[in-house]
């Protein structure tokens, strides 16, 4: 905006005179204003560009101070920018990007959503945004080069929406107010159909009653006034939604409803004022009193099919107990909170962040997160989670993760994305839809010209019922509602879907491909037998071996330790311990020089104590002293619990199951043959193993990858639908289109049959909406259906796909 010499001798902004020479001004209200400094002169700039010109517009007195100069709403919306604000809901995306978690007041339908993600994603710097009907929840990531968060927000004010920092209790509290405002609607227009079919009842017994004109047409009039604050109260949210449709080019189902109301009650009072004609009050009211009510029980059915989902961030706690630097414990808020901070979980006590465990011992409950229903043993260097329960004694925690980055806010985050992005159904639904929306907005056309050649008293009454009974409110919920309510009932039992389209992808499989490492087995060396060759028991040389690896990192290690609690034994005194890499280590234990490790470790001793053949899945880890080979310690990977039943689950199911591994042949042909699998394939590098799945595509197979490592990430992501084991990696996580976020193998195959169910309610809502449609609308359009009629058979055909989507759960 170029700089323009004013005669006004006060600046338009902040009062003060204008230097002379000076030459900025600013476009306010249509017209150019003086500006006395490039700083007023960008403030004034800003205000317009925010669309926040009342201020100057309503402003009674020149501004006081410096803080008058920026208005409030402006300075709250640049408040967002500053990055203390942005910790508790903005993260770190890849690059030089963010990503924010908001809510959107003022979403109504679907076209909002359309509207407020085109037009952010027309905005430079806005990589992506995905906004979650259900839950009213903005993902957005952006380039904080390029945009700003307060110019994003000030974006969506523009299109009169408002979005602010989500947070689960500000999110239900908004639920419970759209709730009541719902009920309130719903409770006027029910006493105003309560009340206008009082009177309709004398209106439609009158003729034969011998009722007079001029009580009729009182009765009218008092129906009118009745009338009034259903249609322009009760009403009003479908007027919105359908003027927003039509100003966005994109018609959904409340432009025929509201063109029905509309169109019966200007027809209706036309024929009060001439005392002549039908009038629809009460078929009006009803229909309002029916469409509020269907809507009521589907929001509520929405949001108890998401609630799983949102108690995961609403169990996090809004305080944390950190213990300072002087070992004093205090209450702080949890956007306090840093990594490293110590805290303190007492018994009872909902964990606020992630962490490691640094002091105590206890069990907490992570059932939300995992579907486990058992406590989980925590321990000094045990990983807790944030949202998770602790249980018997107090744990103090170092920090590990807070905010957007701890487990639980990642796991929500799958979520959102899950729920944002549409199944192939849903979007196939929502354009089968909109085009029924056009087509009968042009019957209703045809069909009124066609009465109007016929019979002009009844134009209105068919146009009316058409317009009722046909919108396609079923067909639009028909998809949606089940999808809701399955992956619903899939987070509760530990799965979560984290695309739109693997509920539906999944119901298609035909060939389920496992890696073995980690999926169908432990993914660590587990002891599975102790057996002692010289005169010391082998209870006694489990406790010499866990002595010397008791600093020891490596995974067999691990396994020592744990066999060695198990037998409620304790260490050793372990003095000069040393280690060879590739073959072992070794020490003193009660003064006595001892090796564990492989053969090469200890090469003075010649002889070797013959034992019989081990599993080829396993590995001999040798005790020895200076002279002779005490004990020799089996070794192995073990089978997941379930992992056989799971496996003749698929099989019964008619699915073909294969093993697609990295590890050795005579490891995988083992574990093979034990679980009955006989298309495996072992030694694969990540590279043959992207190869191996396209074969298999090409020939027409649905491919179902379950893995949990790295190399398993490529796999995964090419796969048509890919299971990650929720202790696999981040990679890997990111990859799966399905996260099981427990143990549970057997809840893939509790995901394949729920996802056919699915499917088969899909088709049902499907076969009834249209079903329902076809046959009411010829009905419609010969007069044999009364406009009531039509009220109540549309909000019933809604209400039966929502109760059905419901038995999914």
């Amino acid at each position: 905006m170029g700089a323009e010499q004013d005669t006004q001798l006060d600046c338009y902004h902040c009062g003060l005179p204008v230097p002379s020479g000076t030459r900025y001004s600013a476009v306010v209200l249509d017209e150019p204003r003086a500006m006395c400094c490039q700083g007023c002169q960008a403030v004034a700039e800003a205000i317009v560009a925010n669309g926040l010109e009342d201020y100057y517009r309503y402003r009674t007195e020149l501004p006081q101070n410096v803080e008058d100069l920026v208005p409030d709403e402006l300075r709250e919306l640049m408040l967002y920018d500053h990055p203390e604000v942005q910790k508790s809901f903005v993260s770190q995306a890849p690059g030089d990007y963010k990503e924010a978690s908001l809510i959107l007041e003022g979403i109504t339908c679907a076209a909002c959503i359309w509207l407020n993600e085109r037009h952010l994603k027309q905005l430079q710097g806005i990589q992506q945004v995905s906004i979650n009907y259900t839950t009213h929840r903005a993902r957005i990531i952006w380039d904080e080069n390029q945009i700003k968060l307060s110019d994003i927000l000030i974006e969506i004010r523009k299109l009169g929406y408002h979005a602010h920092p989500f947070s689960a209790q500000q999110q239900e509290a908004l639920r419970l107010k759209q709730r009541k405002a719902d009920f309130r609607r719903l409770a006027v227009a029910g006493l105003s159909a309560g009340q206008v079919m009082m009177i309709a009842v004398a209106l439609y017994a009158g003729p034969s009653q011998g009722l007079e004109f001029a009580t009729a047409q009182l009765l009218r009039w008092f129906s009118l006034v009745l009338s009034v604050p259903a249609m322009f109260y009760a009403a009003w949210p479908f007027y919105q939604a359908a003027w927003r449709g039509v100003k966005s080019g994109r018609l959904g189902m409340d432009v025929p409803i509201s063109l029905g109301l509309i169109t019966g009650f200007a027809g209706s009072i036309w024929a009060t004022y001439l005392g002549a004609g039908e009038v629809y009050y009460d078929t009006l009211t009803m229909l309002i009193f029916f469409l509020l009510s269907t809507r009521y029980l589907e929001r509520n059915a929405r949001e108890k099919s998401i609630e799983s989902a949102e108690n995961l961030l609403r169990l996090v706690p809004a305080v944390a107990t950190r213990l300072n630097a002087e070992q004093q414990l205090e209450l702080i808020p949890l956007m306090e909170l840093k990594v490293g901070d110590l805290i303190v979980a007492k018994p009872g006590e909902t964990i606020a962040a992630d962490g490691i465990v640094q002091q105590g011992e206890s069990s907490a409950d992570e059932s939300l997160l995992t579907g486990e229903s058992h406590p989980l043993i925590k321990t000094v260097g045990s990983t807790v989670y944030a949202g998770s329960i602790n249980y018997e004694s107090p744990l103090t925690i170092k920090v590990s993760a807070v905010g957007e980055h701890t487990v639980i806010a990642g796991v929500s985050r799958l979520l959102d994305r899950a729920q944002a992005e549409k199944p192939r159904l849903t979007e196939l639904a929502d354009k089968i839809a909109a085009y029924f929306t056009y087509v009968l907005l042009l019957a209703v056309a045809l069909v009124g010209w066609v009465w109007w050649q016929v019979d002009t008293s009844r134009v209105l009454e068919i146009v009316l019922t058409i317009l009722v009974v046909s919108c396609p409110c079923a067909l639009s919920l028909a998809a949606p509602a089940a999808f809701a309510a399955s992956g619903s009932y899939l987070v509760k039992r530990g799965v979560l879907l984290t695309r739109g389209h693997a509920l539906e992808a999944l119901a298609k499989v035909t060939h389920v491909v496992f890696d073995k490492t980690g999926t169908l087995t432990e993914g660590r060396p587990v002891l599975q037998e102790t057996r002692a060759f010289a005169s010391i028991s082998a209870a006694e040389c489990l406790q010499i071996a866990a002595s010397l690896e008791q600093h020891s990192e490596h995974p067999y290690a691990r396994s020592f330790q744990e066999a060695l609690k198990a037998a409620s034994m304790a260490h050793y005194a372990l003095d000069e311990a040393g280690n060879q890499p590739g073959k072992g280590v070794m020490g003193q234990v009660n003064g006595k020089q001892y090796y564990l490790g492989n053969l090469k470790l200890n090469p003075a001793i010649s002889e070797i104590p013959s034992m019989a053949e081990v599993e080829d899945c396993a590995t001999v880890v040798w005790l020895s002293d200076d002279t002779q080979y005490l004990a020799a310690f089996v070794m192995a990977d073990t089978l997941r619990p379930n992992a056989q039943a799971l496996v003749q689950a698929l099989k019964d199911k008619g699915l073909v199951v294969s093993i697609l591994s990295g590890d050795t042949e005579s490891t995988v042909a083992d574990y093979a043959r034990r679980l009955g699998i006989s298309s495996w394939q072992a030694s694969a590098s990540p590279e043959q193993k992207l190869e191996m799945i396209e074969q298999l595509q090409q020939r027409g197979e649905v491919i179902a990858m379950v893995g949990d490592g790295v190399n398993d990430a490529p796999v995964l992501a090419k796969a048509q639908v890919s299971i990650a084991m929720g202790s696999g990696t981040q990679m890997a996580r990111a990859s799966g289109d399905i996260v099981l976020l427990g143990e549970q193998l057997l809840e893939i195959n509790h995901a394949i049959e729920t996802s056919r169910f699915t499917r088969n309610v899909i088709r049902e809502n499907f076969a009834w909406a249209l079903g329902y449609n076809m046959l009411a609308l010829p009905f419609a359009a010969t007069g044999m259906l009364a406009p009531w009629m039509a009220a109540i058979g549309m909000s019933v055909s809604s209400l039966i796909v929502v109760l059905n989507a419901l038995r999914l759960r």
